[in-house]
């Protein structure tokens, strides 16, 4: 709010939108939603960009130190998770695409992003509430038979999936697991992931989308969702006929976990067929994170995916997103104080996955090296999920423009209006598909995806470790990274460079 608050002012500010819509200004712009993603803008004192990589000079690790062979695009950026499972899974870049479900810009990107996903090797992830929300979902006795949608979503990967590098996962909460949505998926679609979600880091009250259609509201209320405001209130009904409002909210149910209940449903999905079962969770506090650790521990969860705060996609409330959960520098300390306890009881501790906010590979490399408590990093990948949505949406958006000519002119200056030229991956993709047509069935949003994942993270990813002289990833170490802050340091341990050279220098110029 302003200092000085005029009536005639023209602009409106929050509370004076507020004011005419109430809760509708809570999230972010309906204007466009479906076609945008929105985070946290806070500055919450303490992230990566408080880190800085270290650069060696002397030896090399996971390759022989020879100028010939330690260069970078020699670097292994590879990774495993479900490493103790009968079937590890191999990653060609140390990412995965955490669940993206029901939000229409989730669905409207889809097929660039699994196929992306696919090409690039990771784990992408069908979130909550797929099959709930597609309309042509067919439900006997409350249980889901057949999703449309969902099968989509997965044949959609699995059409440029090469089996052995990532897979695809299936996501389900409260709502999913009532209408049976993890038994249809490994039953029917064969799916070998199942993930159990509880909770995000942008919010932590279950999944919402908005519905403009009341018939679709009052569907989605007689599948069990709850629908705000009531679609089936005959001055509601009117309400919205009569414009007073454009669209519903349909929220999802949280859960309530319980350790022993959640070990017992673990060993039931396994029963049914899950070949991996992972576990999905936010940013909650820090006897909640203990909690979780326990609970994943003991039920020997093959990935366990944190998600601080700082991240987003659809339709979180950007009051949460601001202000509550934990942020994600701050979340991954508390992680690996619960993991080292464990591991000092030799107790099981689950591959781990960090989100919240990532979108490079300083990032990664960062989050990784952090992790490392004496046999390598526990953290063996990083979830992202707004940037991959970026890189889609944008590809597809300019490869539009260049379909009808409209391509800005800085942009079309130095390239032409074929997509071919503006993709630098095109013609290796081109080869390595010579019965695909590149835009048609390997969308161009796939191929701007991996374009991002492998040529720009991939690539910069190896250059850091080269930097670094750790040719693998498994040779990341804390002390690859330095505090700039003594607070930052304090959070996470990290020594800063003062503290470093006071440990380092004298012994080796007085040795």
């Amino acid at each position: 709010m302003c200092p000085l608050c005029v009536e005639e002012c023209p602009a409106v500010c929050e509370v004076g939108k507020s004011a005419f819509r109430g809760r509708e200004v809570l999230y972010p712009s309906t204007e466009y939603f479906g076609q945008s993603t929105a985070a946290s803008n806070k500055d919450f004192h303490l992230d990566w960009s408080d880190f800085q990589i270290l650069a060696e000079l002397i030896g090399a690790h996971g390759i022989e130190p020879v100028p010939d062979k330690a260069f970078f695009e020699n670097a292994d950026i590879t990774t495993t998770v479900a490493s103790r499972s009968k079937r590890p899974i191999k990653l060609k870049v140390p990412l995965v695409i955490p669940g993206l479900g029901s939000t229409d810009v989730a669905k409207r990107n889809w097929d660039g992003l699994a196929k992306g996903s696919a090409l690039s090797g990771i784990i992408e992830t069908v979130g909550e509430n797929v099959c709930g929300m597609d309309r042509d979902s067919i439900y006997s006795d409350g249980k889901v038979v057949r999703s449309p949608d969902l099968e989509f979503r997965i044949s959609s990967f699995r059409a440029l999936w090469d089996g052995k590098f990532g897979d695809i996962a299936v996501q389900t909460n409260v709502e999913d697991t009532r209408a049976g949505v993890d038994q249809y998926a490994l039953s029917k679609l064969e799916v070998n992931i199942i993930e159990r979600k509880w909770g995000q880091g942008a919010k932590a009250i279950g999944g919402e989308v908005r519905i403009s259609s009341l018939e679709r509201a009052i569907e989605l209320k007689s599948r069990g969702y709850l629908v705000l405001p009531d679609p089936e209130d005959p001055s509601v009904q009117e309400a919205f006929r009569s414009g007073g409002f454009k669209t519903f909210e349909r929220h999802s149910r949280v859960g309530f976990p319980d350790h022993r209940s959640f070990v017992e449903d673990v060993e039931g999905l396994r029963e049914s067929g899950a070949r991996h079962v992972f576990l999905k969770t936010g940013a909650y506090r820090p006897e909640v994170v203990a909690f979780t650790m326990k609970a994943a521990s003991e039920a020997k969860i093959d990935m366990l995916t944190f998600d601080g705060a700082g991240g987003g996609t659809g339709m979180s409330p950007v009051p949460m997103m601001n202000e509550m959960s934990t942020p994600t520098v701050h979340l991954e300390a508390q992680v690996l104080a619960c993991a080292k306890i464990l591991k000092d009881q030799g107790r099981f501790v689950p591959d781990l996955v960090f989100a919240g906010g990532f979108t490079n590979e300083t990032q990664i490399y960062k989050s990784m090296a952090m992790s490392n408590l004496g046999d390598g990093p526990l953290i063996k990948a990083i979830g992202m999920a707004r940037a991959p949505i970026l890189a889609v949406m944008k590809s597809e958006y300019f490869a539009r423009l260049a379909e009808s000519r409209k391509l800005p002119k800085s942009f079309s200056d130095q390239y032409t209006f074929e997509p071919e030229t503006f993709f630098v991956k095109a013609p290796e993709l081109q080869r390595r598909f010579p019965g695909q047509k590149l835009g048609k069935s390997i969308p161009w949003g796939a191929v701007g995806l991996n374009t991002y994942m492998e040529d720009r993270i991939g690539e910069g990813l190896k250059q850091l470790m080269a930097g670094s002289r750790k040719f693998k990833l498994e040779y990341l170490r804390r002390d690859d990274i330095a505090a700039l802050s003594e607070y930052a340091g304090k959070v996470t341990g990290i020594e800063t460079f003062d503290q470093m050279a006071n440990r380092t220098m004298a012994a080796i110029l007085q040795a």
